[in-house]
């Protein structure tokens, strides 16, 4: 059964008195994708933050979302060094389900072993996870949350800097899993990435446009989420497949809920 629809309603949160989300009001409906776009300070993550229930608003609410059935995955900017396997990673994603002490059952086996498949890393198992590619690793994060079998999925930048193998991978598995009933959050700076989601919310701390790719993608809409750090072809008669966005894809939000982006794997 497909997990009810996300709906925040007038939502605001600030850090140290500043604000990094304003009044923000939209409904994530089930069993679609959706693509957070923004400047690099927008309030993106924070945003997917505060659905995973890891920011406190100072005002409005999230309603709908079950946090235990959210799988996560951050945006890695972490290069500490940790001595695991793949499969040991991938066992993270069933804790969970198992809890930390008791030993993982043929069930748990099988939800990671059909992760490990869709992503392709089912031949990577016994390797160290330091020894992989950034787009291995990153194909092994999102098998470890899909192996909890998660109502809701949460990617923040998920196909950043990876190869077109690994992004088209996980393209994939983000259209595999809506058509699932799973309802699939990312943040992105790349606009194609945005035209494969079902949805588009344009933010920049405020909502500027939400609606399909075809219609929130448009010129006018991108020049008021990103400002100066759009170029088009031809002002006048641009085309929103011709528009670049000029941004350096860092996480500008104004705080990380005391958590590091990156959990080390």
């Amino acid at each position: 059964m497909s997990p009810p629809p996300i709906e925040v309603r007038d939502l605001t949160v600030a850090y140290d008195g500043k604000v990094a989300l304003r009044h923000l009001n939209h409904t994530f409906v089930a069993g679609t994708s959706t693509a957070i776009m923004g400047a690099n300070g927008s309030g993106k993550t924070t945003l997917l933050n505060t659905l995973a229930g890891l920011n406190s608003p100072i005002a409005g609410s999230v309603v709908g979302v079950d946090i235990s059935d959210i799988g996560y995955v951050m945006h890695h900017v972490s290069r500490r060094w940790m001595p695991i396997t793949v499969s040991e990673v991938l066992e993270m994603g069933r804790y969970r389900q198992a809890g930390l002490l008791r030993r993982l059952s043929i069930d748990d086996r099988r939800h990671i072993e059909t992760a490990a498949e869709r992503l392709e890393v089912i031949d990577l198992l016994s390797l160290q996870f330091h020894e992989l590619s950034e787009g291995q690793r990153q194909r092994v994060r999102v098998a470890r949350a899909l192996s909890s079998r998660p109502g809701v999925l949460l990617l923040d930048e998920p196909i950043t800097g990876l190869d077109l193998a690994s992004q088209q991978r996980i393209l994939d598995v983000v259209a595999d899993e809506t058509a699932r009933g799973t309802t699939v959050v990312i943040t992105t700076h790349h606009l194609d990435e945005a035209r494969h989601c079902d949805n588009v919310l344009l933010i920049a701390t405020e909502i500027v446009a939400a609606g399909p790719p075809e219609e929130v993608l448009q010129p006018d809409q991108l020049r008021k989420a990103f400002g100066s750090r759009t170029l088009g072809r031809h002002e006048e008669h641009d085309h929103p497949h011709e528009m670049i966005l000029l941004d350096d894809h860092g996480h500008g939000d104004h705080h990380r809920s005391g958590h590091e982006h990156g959990d080390g794997i």
